[in-house]
């Protein structure tokens, strides 16, 4: 068995009025804000996601599935930090996040370290072994319409013992 192991993650949610627009642990100012079961906090979904993917352990669905009311605003640190155990309790530890987020507005480089700061403490990593990118979609497709925000994470899984 290989000593380190790669995976990716994906999420996207619909924007939407009286909702908090939650990215990285962080609150954002903005008028619309991300719908979803949880908090709907797509960056922390992505890289749960490929957590997971890399551990081969399946998906959030299989651990936070969402017609499990339980769930129902949940925070997507806690949430992190529940998978982070449980990658660690299967003898793999996060070597490093890569990510991007997919928005037209607001502007996120200003919260990009805050967001860092947050998924660092919940990983229990350094502010080096976490990557955060923020880009447009070029006004193309549903994230350019502003309908939606998107993430994408690859993550590097290494062997604890």
């Amino acid at each position: 068995m290989a000593n380190i192991r790669v995976g990716n993650g994906y999420d996207i949610h619909r924007l939407g009025p009286d909702r908090p627009l939650i990215l990285g642990g962080v609150k954002i100012d903005h008028e619309l804000g991300l719908i979803g079961h949880s908090d709907a906090d797509v960056l922390t979904h992505a890289i749960m996601d490929a957590m997971l993917g890399a551990a081969s352990l399946g998906d959030i669905g299989h651990y936070f599935p969402p017609e499990d009311p339980k769930w129902q605003g949940a925070d997507s640190l806690q949430l992190l930090t529940q998978v982070n155990e449980l990658i660690l309790n299967q003898g793999w530890q996060v070597g490093n996040v890569d990510s991007v987020i997919v928005a037209e507005r607001p502007k996120l480089k200003p919260h990009l370290a805050a967001m860092r700061d947050r998924l660092t403490t919940c990983l229990r990593l350094t502010s080096n072994q976490v990557s955060i990118k923020a880009t447009t979609n070029e006004r193309l497709g549903p994230v350019g319409r502003e309908e939606g925000i998107a993430a994408y994470a690859v993550v590097l899984l290494h062997r604890r013992f």
